[in-house]
């Protein structure tokens, strides 16, 4: 299938800057074009009809948090330190989701300047009220909680409300014409273990857009305080005849990560546990078992229009050994009541890869494709950018064009520099097993110029495949970064950098190759190189991988 030049051009075209430069490239400049993803999954799965498949947004979408308006559902996913940030997807039927624009897609909404790609930007929750959208979220190390307002969930989003209280993962809940926010914040005691956490609740005042009235602790720890429960967090709280269910992960986002729900009479408690919790997790099953799905949790409900009630997870689909570089997903489950309280998964039963439809009518599929096997590519038409391009920390300056379908790239900070920003531009790796490829003019001005396809997990973990200039010399490189601040030299060959080079990087898993063409020839620089180092699990943080043009000349 192909895709040209996808998404509102608009909202990440500004996000990222427009380099005006004028006449034809230099030396210096970077040039690329078509460029092609090709992925599928590990797992062979067949859908049947009327069923959906897992995950519902393949790749780094985590922190999925899902409201419905009417007819329409809106979902927000994390993004820590890329930007534009806080993607917005839009469905009709809660399995076909369409990207309608990124909340964060101004330099001025948020600086993340300093910050690790796995810093800034956490667990974002969308809501809707008297014709507003509301995300609340976190900026970690960079301004804390806040508040952005949409009157077209597409955006523009507006300038943050900041929010005085400590902790991460706001979320709005609405009771009539009043909202309160329920966030992870420290215990009201020291800390008796490390991640000894609680949820709290305040009321916001939205038309003012300040808190108001007393903070209460609802949660102290988890589900049980004598065992220990750790990093109790993504709260969200809903009204079901009579109770205040309050659920929330526990466990930390690795393998023992799980969905809990407590409940309550009233808003400020007390809140009982389930005694059936967890009712989502999979930290009970064989870690050995095949085509694995792990690290479930970080749930929130939502009740259709005919009274169903569904949830949006996070989890992960590791190729082996608990790794996984496409970082952690949007999946979506029934939830069934019994006995007054909300249930997702069995314990022990693995998290389905198909399962039956939501019993809505059926939304038109994407043109971009967001589950299962599938492939684009971007021609870069027009003079922006499409909005599932993402960088890396927040622009201060213009750093790209987009011009007679070419991406133009200006040099800019090394990767590693964190008070800088690369210049970098990226789509997420959705699959384990992909192809990824662009051609690209470039000709290195000096000796360590270079430029090419970048694969990137964070600062310190990543790979840089391309052009660059050794003793006066045109040579195709490939470098690797394994968790650490400088680059190993992995393989390298001559080149004419007089010609169009066609870039191909493949991944298999935890494996990868690399090819170059020039002048139609293709040959391969290095295969079976070890890529492991791009997991998640090795290169540490909350992301997943990202593959695109850079330019560090």
């Amino acid at each position: 299938m192909s895709i040209i030049g996808q998404g509102r051009a608009l909202l990440c075209g500004v996000a990222i800057g427009v380099v005006a430069v004028a006449g034809t490239a230099t030396a210096q400049v970077a040039r690329f074009e078509r460029f092609r993803y090709d992925g599928k999954a590990q797992e062979r799965i067949t859908v049947r009809p009327g069923f959906y498949r897992n995950p519902i947004l393949s790749g780094y979408y985590p922190d999925p948090s899902v409201t419905r308006v009417g007819d329409d559902y809106y979902l927000v996913n994390s993004s820590f330190a890329h930007f534009p940030g806080l993607p917005v997807f839009r469905s009709k039927d809660l399995v076909n989701w369409t990207q309608i624009g990124n909340a964060i897609d101004r330099p001025e909404q948020l600086d993340y300047t300093g910050r690790r790609v796995s810093q800034a930007v956490f667990a974002p929750d969308i809501s809707f009220h008297n014709g507003t959208f509301y995300i609340a979220n976190t900026c970690v190390e960079c301004g804390g909680n806040f508040v952005i307002t949409a009157t077209d969930p597409a955006g523009p989003w507006s300038q943050p409300i900041w929010l005085p209280f400590e902790g991460i993962d706001p979320s709005l809940y609405w009771e009539g014409d009043r909202a309160f926010i329920v966030n992870n914040r420290a215990p009201a005691e020291p800390p008796r273990y490390d991640g000894h956490r609680a949820i709290w609740v305040q009321e916001y005042d939205w038309r003012a857009g300040k808190m108001v009235g007393e903070s209460t602790q609802l949660i102290n720890g988890g589900v049980d305080l004598a065992k220990k429960p750790v990093w109790i967090e993504g709260p969200h709280v809903l009204r079901k005849q009579g109770w205040y269910y309050l659920t929330a992960a526990e466990g930390g986002t690795s393998d023992n990560h799980s969905q809990v729900v407590f409940r309550s009479r009233s808003l400020r408690g007390p809140f009982v546990p389930y005694a059936g919790n967890p009712i989502l997790t999979q930290r009970d099953l064989p870690p050995g078992r095949a085509h694995p799905v792990t690290s479930a949790g970080h749930a929130k409900l939502v009740q259709t229009q005919n009274g169903d009630w569904w949830a949006t997870f996070l989890a992960t689909r590791p190729y082996a050994d608990g790794l996984y570089n496409i970082g952690r997903e949007t999946f979506l489950l029934p939830v069934t009541w019994q006995d007054g309280w909300p249930h997702i998964l069995a314990r022990g039963v693995p998290i389905p890869f198909t399962a039956p439809r939501p019993k809505l009518p059926a939304g038109a599929k994407p043109t971009l494709p967001t589950s299962g096997n599938f492939g684009y590519s971007d021609n870069f038409a027009g003079t922006r950018l499409a909005m599932q391009w993402i960088g890396i920390r927040t622009p201060k300056r213009p750093f790209h064009r987009v011009a007679g379908g070419m991406l133009e790239l200006q040099p800019g900070a090394r990767f590693g520099d964190l008070n800088g920003v690369p210049s970098f531009v990226g789509r997420r790796q959705q699959h384990h097993v992909a192809t990824v490829s662009v051609t690209m003019r470039y000709q290195p001005g000096k000796d360590g110029a270079r430029a090419g396809l970048a694969a990137v997990q964070n600062d310190r973990s990543l790979l840089l495949f391309g052009v660059t200039r050794v003793q006066g010399k045109p040579v195709i490189a490939l470098w690797t970064r394994a968790g650490a601040d400088g680059d190993t030299l992995v393989a390298s060959a001559p080149i004419d950098a007089a010609k169009p080079v066609t870039l191909t990087l493949r991944a298999d898993g935890g494996k990868m190759g690399f090819d170059y063409a020039v002048g139609g020839r293709r040959r391969t620089l290095r295969d079976g190189v070890d890529g492991r180092f791009l997991s998640t699990t090795r290169a540490g943080g909350f992301v997943g991988t990202v593959i695109g043009p850079f330019d560090e000349s």
